[in-house]
């Protein structure tokens, strides 16, 4: 098995399954934190995704898009313990 081959047939499948049940801890997360931790998984596994597709189809392009998602990743978990630690300060 060529390592495109395990990719396709074990990695993707793999991440598949992960996206669905990060979606679901999305939906039913009993907090704002629950969800937004889960988002931040679901962006980090469409970085994979974008990833793993860029090596298979030779695409260095992709990876710009994979970038693209960890900066907004990043922005939106910053973003998040900001709005924490005002909403932390208003409550004092």
């Amino acid at each position: 098995m060529t390592l495109v081959e395990y990719y396709q047939y074990v990695v993707i499948p793999i991440l598949g399954i992960s996206v669905i049940l990060v979606f679901i801890r999305f939906l039913k997360g009993p907090s704002l934190a629950d969800r937004v931790i889960s988002l931040d998984m679901l962006i980090l596994m469409a970085i994979g995704i974008v990833v793993i597709y860029s090596i298979i189809y030779d695409q260095s392009t992709f990876l710009d898009i994979a970038m693209l998602f960890a900066l907004i990743a990043f922005l939106g978990t910053v973003a998040f313990a900001y709005y924490l630690e005002e909403r932390r300060k208003r409550n004092e």
